[in-house]
């Protein structure tokens, strides 16, 4: 996340995100390990590191952590030693690979005019990525660029990666997975023993498209009273 935006992310945001993000790891992570058997995970915009923090209890050592120099070392879950301060704007290159790198609901928080570049810098150090990243509506802290999954697989792909979409169909009903998490994460390879297959990436989990309804009524409520009263409403698009 960039440096100039630190003031979004202060110890209120990583608080909010903290209890969600380890519950989530507990279940998405073994899926994953069984999946590429990992010895290396970089994280790319790590936050405090508890998705970190879940790989080495799956036993991984080689661990590392990248995200703005505004994140507090001293709440961190995992080893301050396995956290380097890196502006996610700019192209970073590590001088060494990995087996993964996971980047979730990060890219949405970067300006436009830095998606290709940063996909460009996760492929730079593994041939496998984990990635979620906000879709149009979404919503939360200072996202900038939310854009559906496709829009990244076409970058993805001129890179020679395609996606593998074997987490979320694992986990879209488990509630003990934030349901961003549910709705967003994809595997993208370059990996020949994974199958290209063509699939549907641009989804809406129903818990997000419930919410998004329940939003918009509270906002109308002469809508809504008019459909209680069973008064025949003008709208027909709710959503522009």
């Amino acid at each position: 996340m960039p440096e100039k935006h630190a003031p979004h992310y202060g110890q209120t945001f990583f608080d909010d995100l903290d209890d969600g993000s380890r519950g989530s790891a507990r279940v998405v992570v073994p899926l994953v390990h069984e999946l590429v058997r990992p010895r290396s995970v970089l994280d790319v915009g790590c936050g405090r590191g508890s998705w970190l923090a879940e790989w080495a209890d799956q036993g991984i050592t080689d661990l590392l952590g990248i995200d703005g120099d505004y994140v507090d070392r001293s709440t961190m879950h995992m080893e301050p030693s396995l956290f380097r301060p890196m502006d996610l704007r700019r192209p970073f290159s590590l001088g060494r690979t990995f087996d993964l790198v996971e980047s979730l609901e990060v890219a949405e928080h970067l300006d436009e005019s830095c998606a290709d570049a940063f996909v460009e810098s996760l492929v730079r150090h593994a041939d496998t990525v984990l990635f979620s990243a906000a879709i149009p509506c979404q919503g939360g802290t200072h996202h900038v660029n939310e854009r559906w999954p496709s829009y990244w697989a076409e970058r993805f792909s001129r890179l020679g990666f395609w996606p593998v979409d074997v987490v979320r169909p694992a986990i879209w009903t488990d509630k003990r997975v934030k349901r961003w998490y549910r709705q967003n994460i994809v595997v993208f390879t370059s990996r020949p023993e994974f199958e290209r297959r063509d699939t549907c990436l641009d989804m809406v989990h129903p818990e997000y498209w419930e919410c998004l309804i329940k939003d918009w009524l509270a906002d109308n409520p002469a809508f809504t009273a008019a459909t209680q009263a069973g008064i025949p409403g003008p709208v027909r698009h709710p959503f522009p």
